[in-house]
């Protein structure tokens, strides 16, 4: 298997585990983590499939006409020749997965999110680090393989029935950490009660509903900036003025997104 396309990040390490190379059902893996952003611009392998999951942060995604944003519970699948940019925040584990085969439920799915249960994130993070042999390798890659599932869009297709209501909102919001549907009415939508969906946050994540949307919203604008002004940022991730935005983001990180900035492209220089 061959790679190409364009990478930009800060100083990073990035490894690499390749399984079972040059026949189909073999499987190359990069691990990236970078002191700044990183940037998969305009990627169009001719010759492999993409996958890319980061498990500690957010992914912004572009193709076509498309933007949206990825969380640890998905990752995003691009078929080979199709083209596409992937965007992550500084201080990030990116997961770059390249196959020569299409999964079975990816079929028709030329490009877009897919579902990453816990075990398929398990087995992604043994095969893309050391010491894992590669009989065990390719056995994991057709475990993934076969769990990986396109992602339903609507909240009531994702968990509606049991448990899993939190992490079906949580999906959601990650498409669009802007959208400001409360709480109740997201308990709506899954005929549940309010307090029955706050305890599910409580118990899923450990804080709530409000707390978990304000760190999804400044994760994601921890991606976009420097790519968009401070107001573009602040409107996309759901503040109605950027000095709420610039409040709610020294509060998180102890420094203003201005600061943020200068600190992120002086580690970029070094």
């Amino acid at each position: 298997m061959s790679v190409t396309g364009h990478i930009r990040t800060a100083p990073a390490r990035c490894d690499e585990y390749g399984y079972g190379l040059g026949r189909p059902s073999g499987i190359l893996v990069f691990r990236y983590r970078s002191a700044g952003a990183m940037e998969f611009g305009a990627n169009r392998q001719d010759f492999l499939h993409q996958l890319y999951w980061s498990p500690d942060g957010m992914l912004s995604t572009v193709y076509g006409r498309h933007s949206r944003f990825v969380g640890p519970q998905e990752a995003f699948w691009s078929e080979r020749a199709v083209n596409h940019e992937v965007r992550a925040a500084d201080r990030q584990t990116v997961y770059r997965i390249c196959l020569r085969q299409t999964p079975e439920a990816l079929t028709d799915l030329r490009i877009g999110p897919v579902e990453v249960g816990r075990e398929a994130a398990r087995l992604i993070q043994m095969i893309g680090s050391p010491g894992c042999g590669e009989s065990e390798a390719l056995i994991a890659r057709e475990q993934i393989m076969a769990a990986l599932l396109p992602s339903p869009c609507d909240v009531t297709a994702l968990g509606a029935t049991g448990h899993g209501h939190a992490l079906a909102v949580a999906r959601v919001l990650s498409h669009d950490p802007g959208d400001a549907t409360p709480l109740d009415e997201w308990a709506a939508r899954l005929h549940i009660s309010t307090k029955t969906l706050q305890r599910d946050f409580l118990r899923e994540f450990g804080m709530s509903y409000t707390h978990w949307r304000t760190g999804l919203r400044l994760r994601t604008a921890r991606v976009l900036l420097g790519t968009e002004p401070v107001t573009t940022v602040a409107r996309r991730v759901g503040y109605a003025s950027p000095s709420a935005f610039v409040m709610a983001f020294a509060k998180e990180y102890g420094l203003t997104p201005g600061r943020y900035l200068r600190n992120l492209r002086e580690s970029e220089t070094i």
